[in-house]
């Protein structure tokens, strides 16, 4: 999938020698920037956190249209499929973005995945509305991102990763007093974000809703109901679309043969891996690379 490198090349121009942090990154952003994100929603291996200052923004988000407003804050998570529609002409806002490889690696990860998906648990959409006096704190922490990621400090990485798991808590605390009566129990909660714990180490490997159900001690059936009674879709619809954006990465980035990447991707063989590129994109491997 593409890094954090490759989406600040591709939409803010900047050369590779210029990005100081392949981890994490914060920028400002406005509607013509964000509408160019949408060449890379397909394959982008980042969890985005958009904040909201000045104007809005609509996007299309499992099916469903969205308009963000100020003082919201969108949640973007690897393996979901948005489309930006439009914005107004004076839309503002921050965009902090952390690699998928490196929040994986945290060992605060399965709160910093709770957090990320507490909004889409407990309202069905990925949005936070972030009280009044609540939105200065996250901006300023965003802010202390954007100021130090381009400076000389003597241990950047180590200041970010900090400063992204503060920003994180901060997110955690207005979460958890938003919340006044869960909408789903604890453990309904924990088997869901077990699933997407699981879901980026194995996807490539294991195609199957038996092997998660398995490593979460319970049934097909009952791993299903989950998913699909807190966002509406399905575990094959979750592993589809990481298959998908690897897949796309993949055919936009490399000059793999196609055999080769269906069995990258463990595809029985190449017709399979075909059939399953075009049921999700419309478009065979083939015709959807000469589009790049």
């Amino acid at each position: 999938m593409y890094r954090l490198k490759d989406f600040f090349i591709s939409v803010y121009g900047l050369h590779s020698e210029d990005i100081p942090s392949e981890e994490i990154l914060c920028a400002e952003s406005n509607t013509e920037l964000t509408l160019l994100t949408n060449k890379m929603q397909d394959s982008l291996a980042a969890y985005t956190f958009t904040f909201v200052e000045q104007g809005w923004l609509t996007l299309i988000f499992n099916g469903r249209e969205l308009t963000l407003k100020p003082g919201d804050l969108y949640v973007y998570s690897p393996g979901f499929q948005i489309t930006i529609v439009r914005g107004s002409s004076d839309y503002k806002s921050l965009c902090l973005l952390a690699d998928e490889n490196m929040t994986l690696e945290m060992p605060i990860y399965r709160d910093i995945i709770r957090t990320t998906y507490l909004p889409l648990v407990e309202w069905g959409e990925p949005v936070v509305h972030v009280p009044e006096n609540y939105r200065s704190r996250l901006s300023k922490r965003m802010r202390e991102i954007i100021e130090y990621q381009f400076s000389t400090h003597g241990f950047l990485l180590e200041t970010l990763r900090t400063l992204y798991t503060l920003f994180l808590l901060d997110l955690t605390d207005i979460q958890e007093r938003a919340v006044s009566c869960h909408k789903y129990s604890d453990r309904t909660a924990e088997l869901f974000t077990g699933f997407l714990h699981l879901l980026p180490r194995h996807y490539i490997e294991h195609h199957d809703i038996a092997f998660y159900a398995s490593k979460l001690f319970v049934t097909t059936t009952h791993l299903s109901r989950i998913v699909r009674q807190i966002t509406g879709r399905t575990v094959m619809d979750y592993i589809n679309q990481m298959l998908f954006m690897e897949a796309s990465w993949l055919l936009q980035s490399t000059d793999l043969p196609l055999d080769i990447i269906a069995d990258k991707l463990h595809f029985a063989d190449q017709s399979s891996f075909g059939r399953f590129f075009k049921r999700i994109k419309g478009i065979g491997p083939k015709q959807y690379r000469m589009k790049k």
